[in-house]
């Protein structure tokens, strides 16, 4: 039979499964002789057979009764008793902390009875009357679910009365009537009297700390923090301890290190006369913990040996609650305390400098999250600002432009030396050239893996998505918010972490932890502006340089361009684990594919291939140079050829308009309307109901002659040019979207013949690897059949998401994600971290599979989740050989594959 009921004396802080946190840290108290009032906690599995039934377990009131009567001998009262009352708490306490998401009752056991043994035992009518109305707005709150706010008024009203501001000026004759006003709130808003008996008070309130595990509130924050729902919560039974006796009695919380910058010291608030939740509700100002030594000197003394005897033990930042009763020191709670990233970061170097853990357990401390955070620039909050209004918060950052509504005039202004955001209903690969030369990207439309999402956060660009509120007006040049307008060359601001968008422009705090990746650790130190900077960067150096020594996972890098080479290898990518090639067809050699596409004939086609290999070959060598010694995998061109065509719409309505005044007799250039018909007979032959599973990747490769293998011969020639040049190129070739074996096949023989062919020409002996790219679901359940023609897998696990779901990654998003978080069908986008137990699942089965027929077969992933940190871990779990991601997530995925690796059991570092 199950165990509900365990006395503090019994448990421990290895126990927050089934104690919670709250109860496995006071157990863990008590087993170190601290001063804790005696009680005993609930466990969490009767929570959840509480949520299962709706009923509390048969058996938990009998263990409920044991304990109490256990907690009454041993202290010497009883539960409510007349003459020296027993009082108890009754508190939540979850696994995880979810600070004033569940609920607390004081001082049950208190009754038109008890209250006057309370009076007699603490000579302090005041302090008793104040105990008793506290209970009842409490429970009626917590149990009842009456409306706090007419407890609320009704003390206001009595201050008012008495001409006071303050609780405590209250007298007991006004606390004594304010219980019997509060009794008749109660009367009135439940049909029932406040329970006088002491067991019944604490029946309910037990069960309405079981229930404040569904409210509304406690279940958004589990969202926003991943905690999962079937977890429960446990409730403590604490004897009551006052710090609402005088002033010699109070109230504090405090902290062992200070929780924003992680400096040492002494960092806390008290309140005299006051019990617990005064603290929190601000109902008076604190004081310093400098003061209670003031006031109270050995009980100060006492609480700074309780701390540091708790930082020794956790080994960590310690978060106090405590109570001091009559000159009498008691702990209430302590757990980890949550900080800052940059107190992360710093905490962690200080504890393995103090010799209290290892730089293995310093990295496990931080995460790539708290890495992120102190990567990116953020508005000052200190300045005035004028929100607008606030999107999807796509890609962190903070910036600040004028705004632009096409690409053309972005580069043009950029190139002019002004700083734009470039603000677009959504983009396309169209705007690429606009999105790298803005500072920050605006839309209206789109979600998070919308192209304007994805693209900005792999360039690292601010970006906010689907900002609804915003009416964009491209003609106009012009963007409307209600009746507020905002035209072309006007200042904007946008915040990537925030999805906020401003009018005018906000002061930016820069990034010193950038500085260090970009510039070296010596530059950083010596722009530091103060002591802390320099250790906050000292400190990040320092642990991520470990993660790079103990990491078992290599980081590779998405890089599309000589620039984003240069700058992931900076930022410490070990290759290049997706080249994208097609955005190397953009911009002015476009017209080439539409050469391409509208080729009369062979010769012509090849006239346009032939004209595209020096710009590819071109292209390939400087990022081959950037990457010298690494390996860099090019992906050969995956979308749809008409997505480097005009629209189909505008196209139509130029022809048509042209058309029109041709009829009429206008002037008009006959070639060019003759060329657009034709261009449009194209676009409408190649025009797919869902091209994203249509004429893309491998198939374009097969089906339009000569594409791949101009792309091949690119890669072939550029490696032998830089073998030449004395270089060291390690190219790879990736074939996307295959999901038949013979369509390797196809891909391979043709790259085999080309190489060749090269490596005579060229007098160079050329070692290509070819490998597929896997993200189909087809393509990881025969990744048998599959490795026998591939040299590697790198999985892209943006299709694999997209296919294994059913999912269109650039509609789903703003369609009813929202709504599936808010019903728990997911927790999280699965664009975002990996679906472990669905795709996950499939990239395990690769995996074995395609080792199992090929032992040395490489292994990566190239999707978004090579750059989250939860991802990062489950691929090294699975056994990849790197993740790849944008260069500016490279560090985060150091770090976390470090983290991954002194986590692992198996680990050698462990």
């Amino acid at each position: 039979m199950a165990k509900y009921v365990y006395d503090f004396s019994e448990g421990s802080k290895d126990q927050k499964d089934l104690l919670g946190g709250k109860g496995a840290n006071l157990a863990e108290m008590t087993r170190l002789g601290l001063p804790v009032p005696p009680g005993f906690t609930i466990t969490t599995e009767a929570c959840r057979r509480f949520r299962e039934t709706g009923e509390l377990p048969a058996e938990l009131r009998v263990e409920v009764t044991m304990a109490l009567r256990r907690l009454e001998d041993a202290l010497g009262r009883s539960l409510g008793d007349f003459h020296d009352p027993l009082l108890v708490s009754v508190r939540s306490g979850a696994k995880f902390s979810m600070p004033g998401m569940m609920e607390t009752v004081l001082n049950i056991g208190l009754n038109d009875a008890s209250v006057q043994g309370l009076i007699k035992f603490s000579g302090d009518d005041r302090f008793a009357w104040d105990s008793y109305r506290r209970l009842i707005q409490m429970f009626g709150k917590t149990v009842l679910d009456i409306d706090g706010d007419l407890f609320a008024a009704a003390l206001d009203a009595k201050k008012a009365a008495r001409g006071v501001t303050a609780d405590t000026d209250l007298p007991a004759s006004d606390l004594e009537e304010l219980v019997d006003e509060f009794k008749a709130i109660v009367r009135r808003e439940s049909g029932r009297e406040f329970p006088q008996h002491p067991r019944e008070q604490l029946d309910l309130a037990i069960t309405a700390v079981f229930g404040s595990w569904d409210t509304e509130r406690a279940r958004l924050y589990r969202r926003r923090e991943r905690i999962p729902n079937d977890l429960g919560t446990a409730v403590n039974v604490v004897s009551m301890v006052f710090g609402n006796l005088g002033a010699d009695s109070g109230t504090g919380v405090c902290f062992t290190r200070d929780p924003a910058t992680g400096k040492p010291g002494v960092y806390g608030d008290y309140l005299p006369n006051a019990q617990g939740e005064d603290v929190v509700a601000g109902i008076r100002n604190t004081l310093t913990l400098a003061d209670l030594e003031r006031l109270d000197a050995a009980s100060y003394a006492e609480l700074r040996q309780a701390m540091r005897s708790l930082e020794t033990h956790y080994r960590d930042l310690c978060d106090i609650e405590f109570t001091i009763e009559r000159g009498r020191l008691w702990m209430l709670q302590t757990r980890v305390g949550k900080r800052t990233a940059a107190a992360a970061f710093r905490i962690a170097t200080q504890l393995v400098d103090e010799h209290l853990i290892t730089l293995d357990e310093a990295l496990e401390r931080v995460t790539g999250a708290q890495l992120s955070k102190l990567m990116f620039p953020q508005f000052d909050a200190a300045a005035e600002r004028d929100l607008l209004a606030t999107g999807m918060a796509a890609s962190p950052g903070a910036a600040v432009g004028r705004a632009v509504f096409d690409s053309a005039t972005a580069v043009e202004r950029r190139a002019a030396g002004e700083d734009v955001v470039l603000v677009r209903r959504e983009t396309n690969p169209d705007d690429l050239g606009g999105m790298i030369a803005a500072v920050g990207v605006l839309t209206s439309r789109g979600g998070k893996t919308s192209h304007a999402a994805v693209v900005a956060r792999g360039m690292g660009t601010t970006c906010v998505v689907g900002a609804e509120r915003l009416d964009v007006d491209v003609v106009g040049r012009r963007f409307t918010v209600g009746d507020r307008v905002v035209n072309e060359g006007d200042v904007i601001a946008i915040d990537g972490s925030s999805g906020e968008i401003f009018l005018g422009a906000v002061p930016v705090v820069p990034s010193p932890v950038v500085r260090y990746l970009e510039e070296g650790l010596d530059a950083a130190l010596a722009e530091a502006q103060d002591d802390d900077t320099a250790e906050l960067v000292e400190a990040v150096h320092r642990v991520l340089t470990h993660a790079d020594v103990v990491r078992r996972l290599r980081v590779h890098a998405n890089a599309d361009t000589p620039d984003d080479a240069r700058r992931a290898r900076t930022w410490g990518a070990q290759g290049i684990g997706l080249c994208r090639t097609e955005h190397m067809f953009l911009g002015e050699r476009r017209v080439l594919i539409e050469r391409l596409v509208l080729a009369a004939d062979d010769a012509d086609r090849q006239a346009a291939l032939d004209a595209l290999l020096p710009l590819q070959r071109s292209d390939f060598v400087q990022i081959l140079a950037e990457m010298d010694g690494l390996p860099t995998t090019i992906r050969l061109i995956d979308p749809p050829l008409h997505e480097f065509l005009p629209d189909l719409t505008e196209l139509s309505v130029r022809v048509a308009v042209a058309t029109e005044r041709q009829e009429r007799g206008d002037d008009v250039d006959a070639a060019e309307l003759e060329r657009d018909r034709v261009l449009l007979g194209a676009v409408r032959r190649m025009h797919e109901a869902n091209p994203m599973l249509g004429l893309r990747g491998v198939r374009l490769g097969i089906v339009v002659p000569g594409l791949f293998a101009l792309q091949i011969r690119a890669v072939a020639e550029a490696v032998a040019e830089r073998l030449r040049a004395g270089g060291q190129p390690h190219a790879e070739i990736m074939v996307p979207l295959a999901a038949s074996v013979m369509e390797l096949h196809l891909v391979r023989d043709e790259a085999e013949r080309i190489l060749a062919e090269v490596a005579v020409q060229e007098g160079v002996e050329l070692r290509i690897p070819i490998g597929a790219m896997i993200e189909l679901p087809r393509a990881a359940l025969t990744a048998e059949r599959m490795a026998g023609v591939a040299e590697f897998f790198s999985f892209g696990t943006n299709d694999l998401t997209q296919t294994t779901w059913g999912f269109s990654r650039d509609d789903v998003e703003g369609a009813f994600f929202a709504e599936y978080t808010e019903r728990g069908v997911l927790s999280v986008s699965p664009f975002e971290t990996l679906d472990a137990s669905g795709v996950g699942r499939l990239v395990r089965i690769a995996v074995e599979e395609g080792r199992a027929a090929r032992p040395d077969l490489g292994l990566g992933v190239c999707g978004e989740h090579g750059g989250d940190p939860e991802s990062v871990r489950f691929f090294h779990d699975v056994g990849l050989d790197y993740v790849s991601c944008s260069p500016f997530r490279v560090p985060v995925a150091r770090l976390e594959a470090g983290r991954a690796t002194v986590t692992d059991p198996s680990s050698d570092t462990r």
